[in-house]
């Protein structure tokens, strides 16, 4: 699992200003703080920036890469700065990223060919959101590989993002992006990677359960097959939901829990609860958790309290 830090976004107003003021010191506290955590990759997200993005980008990579050594994912919907930001990029960055538009993916994957470089392409459309798995997939296939293969970029460099929406108020997406995830997987060789902005799915969700929706949708689609997530890594728990997975550590009833919620979907198998000690309030919360991001139960801000 590439774990891609999500925490210098634009939208947190002390991000923006430190941006705006070149405040060198608090990006690199803050990148170097989610490298500590365990993040491999780190998404730098600026923005539209339609006017000073390329100055803003280049600044940024190499303020950053004065002091960690990771890959980075270029944030923008700014082309130009895209473009400046691979230039100066150490490592084999990422372009974050391109939907199904023809307009642009016809910059965006030339871009990616041209410097040997990853991107992420979303299973979007500009006529609207897909709703199914089935939806999803049809985009991959009838619109991001025809170009994927015109512009010559190659199927490992390429992320699939199913597009993870929120569990408050567009719950019935939470399956289907879970379902999306293995065909991606298993109809090209080799196999695309997929990607998702985990966060997604709690938003709008109160701060008390963002967490615990946020892991148990992790584990969920690991399971399925996905090898990488944009996400806070100053989240402990998701770190370590990580960590038991990719180590199969099963020495607690929470780690034979998940280790049983992964290997349910990874064998494309209904998850059996059975395992899980109702008693045990950890326990239960992580199944209520299941059973909303299954779709089995309506979600409600205060799902855990009922």
């Amino acid at each position: 699992m590439i774990a891609i830090g999500e925490c210098l976004q634009i939208i947190s107003s002390r991000v923006r200003t430190a941006i705006e003021e070149r405040d060198k010191g608090f990006i690199q506290d803050l990148v170097k703080r989610q490298v500590d955590k365990g993040a491999n990759m780190l998404d730098l997200n600026i923005g539209p920036q339609k006017k000073a993005g390329p100055e803003v980008m280049e600044w940024l990579v190499n303020t950053v890469q004065e002091v960690v050594d990771v890959p980075l994912s270029l944030d923008t919907t700014n082309p130009e700065a895209i473009k400046t930001g691979l230039k100066v990029c150490k490592q084999k960055p990422m372009i974050n990223s391109t939907n199904a538009d023809p307009e642009r993916m016809g910059v965006l994957f030339p871009l990616a060919a041209s410097h040997d470089c990853n991107i992420i392409a979303l299973t979007l459309r500009v006529t609207g959101l897909p709703v199914t798995a089935e939806a999803r997939v049809d985009i991959v296939f009838e619109d991001l590989m025809p170009a994927i293969e015109q512009y010559g970029v190659p199927l490992e460099n390429v992320y699939i993002d199913p597009l993870v929406l929120t569990v408050d108020g567009t719950q019935e997406h939470a399956p289907e992006v879970v379902k999306a995830v293995r065909p991606f997987r298993q109809l090209t060789d080799p196999p695309l990677h997929t990607i998702c902005g985990l966060s997604n799915i709690s938003s709008g969700a109160p701060p008390d359960v963002r967490p615990i929706l946020n892991r148990i949708y992790l584990v969920m689609l690991m399971g399925a097959g996905l090898d990488s997530a944009i996400l806070d890594p100053f989240d402990d728990e998701i770190m370590e939901a990580i960590r038991i997975i990719e180590s199969r550590d099963d020495s607690t009833a929470k780690g034979k829990v998940y280790l049983a919620l992964y290997d349910a979907y990874a064998a494309d198998e209904e998850f059996d609860p059975s395992i899980i000690d109702t008693s045990d309030p950890e326990q239960s919360d992580i199944l209520k958790t299941i059973r909303v991001l299954e779709g089995k139960t309506l979600y409600a801000h205060g799902y855990l309290r009922l």
